[in-house]
This record gives structure tokens, sequence and C-alpha cells, in this order.
């Protein structure tokens, strides 16, 4: 999996401040369960896979013995979309709390451009954050449909139609 090169050029080599963000990181408890969601249902294809371990990982983590599995996931388009972060040790962090609502102060949500939302569901049965698939003004935002739901470990994914 390469890092840090967007469209070809090497971000270090741009002399911008800021160059932009290629990926989000999430915890998930089991990478499997995750992929059925994030490869099969929404169509990313795996870009990598690596086991990282030692004083490095545990320092970036802050998470004493951390040894984590991690998978990459892109998009079709260029880039890094989601990156798991499954511990395989330490074994004992908490779930996302089942009462969580979108105005929490933890709350983040990642958002995902979907061709047919209504076919999407037809298909997977999402837990809702949103009421469903809801109309915004396309206009305003971009896009005409979108609905908040929750991924198997509980994390909000925004899904708007590209249409």
């Amino acid at each position: 999996m390469e890092k840090g090169r967007k469209n070809g050029m090497s971000w270090q080599k741009t002399g911008k401040t800021f160059l932009g963000i290629d990926h989000t990181a999430i915890v998930v408890g089991d990478s499997d369960e995750s992929l059925k969601f994030y490869r099969d249902t929404l169509g990313l294809t795996v870009a990598g896979t690596s086991d990282n371990y030692g004083p490095e990982q545990e320092h970036l983590n802050n998470v004493f013995g951390a040894k984590l599995h991690i998978t990459g996931l892109r998009t079709k388009e260029d880039g890094i979309a989601v990156e798991f972060l499954e511990y395989v040790a330490p074994r004992d962090g908490r779930p996302y709390p089942n009462d969580s609502r979108s105005s929490d102060l933890w709350h983040w949500q990642t958002t995902f451009a979907a061709g047919n939302l209504a076919g999407l569901f037809q298909s997977y049965r999402p837990e809702f954050i949103s009421s469903g698939i809801v109309s915004v003004s396309a206009e305003k935002f971009g896009f005409s449909h979108a609905a908040l739901i929750r991924d198997p470990d509980g994390h909000a994914v925004r899904l708007v139609d590209r249409k």
C-alpha cells in the first residue's frame, strides 16, 4: 500500500503546508465482518494489509503491547478511503456506545458517495441513524439524497446519492 502520494506526485515534494487528507482510520472488532460492509456492500477494494507492532506502534497508539492487523481500503477514485485498525492485542477496547447520537461530542461520520441509495438498501438492511433516506437541496449540498447509518462496529457512515 503506497502512502503519501496523490495524483502520482509525492506529497513531500509539493512545498505546500496542507496537503490534504487521504484516509480515515477506524478501529474494528473483526476485519472480516467490516469487509462485508465496506467491500461487499459499498464496493471499496482492499488496497493492502499489514500487521503492525513494536515500540513505534505502542507510542503512536498510546497502547502498551499494541499489535494491530491493518486493512487499507480504496475507493474507485485515487487514494485510500478507510483503514481498519483491528487490535489483535490488547483486546480490551470498548465498543461504540449503543445509545450514541449525532449530537454527542464524540460523534464522527465518514461520507461516501453512492450511485443508488434506494437500490443499496433493498439488499442491505442497515441500522439507520437518520429517519431513512432523506431529501436535501441538491443546489446547496451537491447531492439530493442521503442517509446516515451505522457500520457493523457502530461507526456512523453518511451515504450521499451521487446522481
